[in-house]
């Protein structure tokens, strides 16, 4: 697997061209803050979701009136990227329209995704092109695996806790695609403790209300400060067993349940006009 690593002193960042997917955090005192992508749980470890997020009903989608075979959160992590700049304390791989790519989405884009370090934080920004010369419409997400419990918490319980102090509703993944009722909110004035129950029955989708910006750890000790721009829509994931936590923002989920199997029709679609360029990120601010 080709690996860019980057740093500054204070961490290390090793991505793949396979996904353009970071692959490892790593704290100047050894410290790993990833998940390690155990096979017996899930193998990922930060995949870029492109060009959509989430399944479609018989993973297929239509767009412009035609079928098309798309398999979940799209192709782009399974895609080989192109390394085109490289430094000491950033990356860029990017993606572009292939044969094989317009064989499932038929539009001419292109994607870039930096890596981007500055102190002990890692900043991931996804920019959309769309080169062709109609609307694109797409969903696009990050998915990182941290690590559960962090480093050096011990057995402590780790809390996800919003900025904005909100109690998001929740909605529930059925054959991973959502169902547009909404449920109560785990959270309590913007608080919840994490626990493998949580996700027996999969992810937790917050389509609206939890902000763009949480923290992620035990109430004292290791931490994570993790921003986002630009997706409204939130995702916690994990699987019973496994010792990672997905925080994961997005533009777009899953289509809905008994809803359009349509791409640009999907809760929360990106329509970006020709010749148009957007950008989404994630920062993610290791403390303690």
């Amino acid at each position: 697997m080709q690996l860019t690593r980057i740093g500054n002193g204070e961490i290390n960042v090793d991505v793949a061209a396979l996904g353009a997917e970071m692959q490892s955090i790593q704290t100047r005192d050894g410290r790993h803050w990833m998940w390690h992508g155990d096979a017996s749980f899930w193998t990922g470890r930060s995949p870029i979701l492109f060009p959509m997020v989430g399944r479609a009903p018989n993973d297929s989608v239509t767009i412009n009136g035609r079928r098309y075979q798309m398999s979940q959160h799209g192709f782009a992590r399974r895609s080989n990227f192109a390394l085109v700049v490289e430094e000491s304390d950033r990356c860029v791989y990017r993606l572009e329209a292939s044969e094989a790519s317009r064989a499932m989405y038929p539009f001419n884009f292109r994607l870039d995704v930096e890596h981007r370090v500055e102190g002990r934080a890692v900043t991931v920004t996804a920019e959309v092109t769309n080169m062709d010369d109609k609307v694109m419409p797409y969903g696009i997400g990050f998915h990182p695996a941290f690590a559960w419990p962090l480093p050096g918490s011990g057995t402590a319980p780790h809390w996800i806790i919003l900025d904005n102090g909100a109690e998001p509703a929740r909605h529930a993944l059925s054959g991973g695609l959502v169902q547009p009722e909404g449920h109560p909110s785990p959270f309590r004035n913007g608080e919840l403790v994490l626990d493998q129950s949580l996700f027996a029955d999969d992810a937790m989708v917050f389509p609206t209300g939890a902000g763009e910006g949480l923290r992620y750890g035990p109430k004292s000790g290791p931490a994570i400060r993790f921003s986002w721009d630009n997706l409204p829509n939130l995702a916690l994931w994990s699987k019973p067993g496994a010792r990672f936590i997905c925080i994961e923002p997005w533009r777009g989920t899953a289509a809905q349940v008994g809803g359009s199997d349509d791409l640009a029709s999907r809760p929360y679609s990106e329509l970006l006009g020709p010749g148009a360029t957007a950008r989404y990120s994630f920062t993610a601010e290791l403390q303690g």
